[in-house]
Parts: structure tokens; sequence; C-alpha cells
């Protein structure tokens, strides 16, 4: 896999938790650990996404 598909995959599954934690947020009672956890996965996901195009 090259460094751009690679970065690609990333920013497609950031997209994907972005509305999977959207949708936890907007519901009556949200899950705060499930909330918690989708922030988390985000957050590595873009530290990935920029250690990869800023070595």
């Amino acid at each position: 896999m090259s460094l751009e598909d690679r970065v690609k995959t990333l920013q497609d599954k950031k997209v994907d938790l972005e509305k999977i934690l959207e949708d936890e947020e907007n519901r009556p009672l949200p899950d705060n650990i499930s909330v918690h956890d989708l922030k988390r996965q985000k957050l590595a996901i873009k530290d990935e996404i920029e250690r990869l195009t800023h070595p």
C-alpha cells in the first residue's frame, strides 16, 4: 500500500468515525464512554495522518 493510499484509508476511516460520533452525541442519552472512545480513535487517526504527511 502506498503512502497516499494509507492516508486516504485513514481519512475515510476518520469520516466514518465522525458520523458515528455525531450519531452517538445526538442520541437522547449518549453513552459517554463510547463518545470518549470514538474521540480517542479519531484523534489517533488524525495524529497518524499528520505523522505520515509531515515526517
